[in-house]
């Protein structure tokens, strides 16, 4: 009777070790709108972006790692020159959305969750 209750916990032990690995991995989904690709002309204001990019070129971080793949601010300002109305609105645009240094705070979840199956499966290991 002991021994069955044993193997019982053993495989729920396993189990719940297993399903916390599989939800890790799962992809996190967002429901929303997405935006359509047809712009109106009307609502680009080709200062207004450049202006939004330009600030994001001028943060240290992002200047150093331009510095780094060799890019001069001519060339970057070059660039931007080339560029279309509609694209400097879709760059102003994926630059809002643009999370600097991402969240942390998922991969520190799952590590306490991890550290307290861990600790528990070891707990339970131990009584047997």
């Amino acid at each position: 009777m002991i021994r069955m209750k044993v193997k019982g916990m053993k495989i729920l032990a396993c189990y719940l070790v297993v399903a916390v690995f599989a939800i890790g991995f799962a992809q996190k989904v967002y429901a929303g709108f997405s935006p359509s690709e047809v712009v109106n002309a009307s609502t680009i204001d080709r200062a207004e972006d450049l202006q939004k990019i330009q600030k994001v070129l001028e943060l240290k971080m992002v200047n150093e790692k331009l510095k780094e793949l060799g890019f001069t601010q001519e060339e970057i300002q070059g660039r931007l020159d080339q560029l279309s109305d509609q694209e400097i609105h879709q760059v102003a645009l994926n630059l809002d959305e643009l999370k600097v240094g991402g969240n942390g705070l998922g991969i520190v979840i799952g590590i306490l969750v991890i550290a307290i199956l861990v600790v528990l499966l070891i707990f339970l290991l131990k009584k047997i």
